[in-house]
């Protein structure tokens, strides 16, 4: 078999059973091994950077799936890289495939080029810093050893994207030594003495009913720690808040949570951090929304635990008194059995819950107000749901309006965060989770960036429904500069008609102009299952709950 049939036996092996890519000469012998293959869809997109962002997706809510990815050289390959940074700052497995030169032309000037020679771009040195290794072929025989330790370093410890380049002279070569890929998928278990020293400490706490608290987030997710996480909060009635990327992994209605903390999180949850004592902070990176911009006495007079899989993560921001280094689940799963042992009994917990999504909206205006918005979608989300925001302000609603209490799962762009990411990453969220219905919350701007590959769904039929926060501005940008600099040039656009736009598509579009309409709309568009626009005309001068001093 040659090089490319190699690779897609591999994937099928590892049960990847969806690829995105874009279409171009050199990567045409994968696609004609992906052709033939009756286990793996392949999904050719309308710009590449669509495909890096779909894998992502594909791997956001399975700490077992690997995304895939593929783009022809040059251009393609630059084209991926936006979805590489994703998944690097936002630890999500994704491999990137992508063309190379053949290897007696390297510094000519051959169309496409991307060797670094005689000012051509560089793709090595580019794909170097935006992965956790990338690799190249250079010879047939290599083919094998590389595909594995790739596969394999994407999912090792704190997971994150990998890239291979195949030179075009070596696409159809045959491998001389084909087998079968040997892939460690396992997670990084705690170190026992780090949570045995955790472990006392929290018991004392707990013995003289200090104020603790948890503060969860995207690692916990990654590492589908929900139910260890759960069995804590119950047994030792510990309260617990999220990160904006931790939102929903527990529910937002159990009697013990404090709702999201950060610039843009809940007030009840910002109080019981001022009163806490001990913080156990689990698969926290402590990002700049949830830390105030870094403030630098955040956990001043605080005993901190962190629970992290990656060491460089651990004391990155905020020195902590008890680190545990390992995952997420596991460590948890270990406080608890040692927790069972030298904590005594606890009395039931009552909280008093401040949260935004249980506040009434304040509005008068003609228009949809977004909270209320949020609040209509939030009542009328189906169980084991997956909603996605994008980059912008509606993202704040989201995180301030949605009450995930069904297990469902939420997920905003992370600290690389650009916009049309999760417009694009909701279509791999559909073909990983098939069963789930998948919504993709979204800015007017950020859809635009995008909204092209409604095409995509429409033509593979991924049944994807796209809410659109319809503002005509750039509207969180547009609340920066009036707050820095008094006045906001150039923050408004024009939206299309989207109801056409989705008829030309062959989809279904919708557009809601009075908050009464938008339940039976939204009804509607879950019950389809089609590719669904709604686009929802919002009041544009209104603003999120955020600390500006936190930008």
């Amino acid at each position: 078999m040659n090089i490319n049939e190699y690779i897609v036996k591999t994937l099928e092996e590892i049960g990847v059973d969806h690829v995105f890519g874009g279409s171009g000469q050199v990567n045409a012998p994968l696609m004609i091994a992906l052709n033939k293959s009756k286990k793996i869809k392949t999904l050719i997109v309308r710009n590449e950077q669509a495909a890096s962002f779909a894998a992502c997706g594909y791997a956001m809510f399975n700490s077992d799936k690997l995304g895939v990815c593929f783009a022809t050289g040059g251009p393609g390959a630059f084209n991926v890289m936006s979805g590489l940074g994703v998944a690097l700052s936002d630890s999500i497995p994704v491999l990137a495939i992508t063309g190379y030169e053949a290897e007696d032309v390297i510094g000519k000037g051959a169309l496409a080029e991307t060797s670094g020679l005689n000012r051509t771009p560089d793709t090595r040195k580019m794909f170097d810093v935006l992965t956790k290794k990338s690799f190249i072929i250079t010879d047939p025989g290599q083919t094998c050893d590389i595909l594995e330790e790739a596969i394999n370093i994407s999912f090792a410890g704190r997971p994150g994207p990998v890239h291979i380049h195949i030179p075009i002279d070596l696409t159809t070569c045959e491998v001389p030594n084909p087998k079968d890929a040997n892939i460690k998928t396992q997670t990084l278990p705690p170190v026992q003495r780090q949570v045995e020293a955790a472990a006392d400490a929290i018991a004392s706490a707990i013995r003289v009913d200090n104020n603790l608290m948890l503060i969860i987030g995207y690692g916990a997710v990654r590492s589908s720690a929900e139910k260890e996480i759960l069995n804590l909060v119950d047994i030792y009635q510990i309260p617990f808040a999220t990160t904006m990327d931790g939102k929903g992994i527990l529910p937002e209605n159990h009697p013990l949570s404090l709702g999201v903390i950060g610039n843009s999180g809940d007030p009840g949850a910002k109080e019981y951090f001022d009163s806490a004592n001990m913080v156990i902070a689990i698969g926290n990176s402590f990002a700049q929304n949830a830390t105030y911009r870094f403030l630098d006495d955040l956990y001043k007079n605080k005993i901190l635990i962190h629970i992290n899989i990656d060491k460089n993560e651990i004391g990155k921001v905020y020195e902590p008194d008890y680190p545990i280094l390992g995952d997420a689940r596991l460590a948890v799963s270990s406080l608890g059995d040692m927790l069972s042992d030298k904590a005594g009994g606890v009395q039931k917990k009552t909280i008093k819950s401040d949260k935004w999504f249980n506040k009434p909206v304040d509005y008068t205006g003609s228009k949809i107000h977004p909270a209320h918005m949020v609040k209509i979608i939030s009542d009328n989300l189906p169980e084991n749901s997956i909603i996605v925001g994008d980059a912008g302000g509606h993202m704040l609603w989201l995180n301030c309006y949605l009450n995930l209490s069904k297990n469902q799962r939420y997920q905003n762009p992370g600290s690389f965060g650009p916009m049309a990411s999760n417009v694009n990453s909701a279509i791999g969220i559909k073909c990983a989770h098939p069963d789930k219905h998948v919504i993709s919350a979204c800015g007017d701007g950020g859809y635009l960036m995008g909204g092209f590959e409604l095409l995509t769904a429409v033509e593979y039929d991924i049944p994807v429904v796209w809410i659109i926060f319809n503002n005509g501005e750039f509207n969180i940008i547009k609340q920066f500069l009036l707050k820095l600099f008094g006045e906001a040039p150039m923050m408004q656009f024009r939206n299309p008609d989207y109801v056409m736009y989705a008829k030309a598509c062959g989809a279904v579009g919708f557009r809601v102009e009075k908050a009464e309409e938008l339940e039976g709309v939204f009804k509607k568009a879950i019950s389809l299952n089609k590719p669904v626009i709604i686009d929802v005309v919002v009041e544009e001068n209104v603003y999120p709950p955020f600390g500006l001093e936190g930008i």
